[in-house]
């Protein structure tokens, strides 16, 4: 897997680029992805950059902790690149270690697991129904479980 790795965040005391690779690879291989010709973009923002985007691309106002961006390619432009870009995935780092603070996970699982659940919804996995959430979640869970973070719900 490619990883494009984006620090546009004042936050300090990130987790390293490999920690979001190793995080990503392993919900990849979790789920029987080939990683092997695969890129993701993974942005760390601010506060601001998120409310901007997450106005601008589901009309809601304020914060959020994950956005995650899709990019479907035609099978044949795959073919010509022999690269499969997933989609870009933005983590809010305030908004990530206030909420592992205040929920009183460990920081490091919780960016792990947001990371992992932007990976799944670039790969087309949700959470609008009761029955998407349940399936994610497992998902999610599963791959926490693999490297060795706690169930996060």
């Amino acid at each position: 897997m490619q990883l494009n790795f984006q620090l546009a965040s004042q936050s300090t005391d990130l987790p390293p680029e490999d920690n979001f690779i190793y995080w990503a690879e392993a919900a990849l291989e979790h789920l029987e992805q080939n990683s092997d010709n695969t890129s993701i973009c993974i942005r760390l923002v601010d506060e601001q950059e998120i409310s901007t985007l997450n106005k601008s691309y589901r009309d809601k106002d304020g914060s959020t902790n994950v956005l995650s961006f899709p990019q479907h390619l035609p099978d044949y432009l795959v073919d010509i690149t022999q690269e499969k870009p997933l989609g870009d995935i933005l983590l809010c780092a305030p908004v990530i270690d206030r909420e592992a603070e205040q929920q009183g996970k460990p920081r490091l699982a919780h960016w792990a697991h947001l990371t992992v659940h932007g990976v799944l919804h670039l790969l087309d996995y949700d959470h609008q129904t009761p029955e998407e959430a349940e399936q994610m979640e497992g998902i999610e869970i599963a791959i926490l479980h693999q490297l060795g973070f706690a169930n996060p719900y």
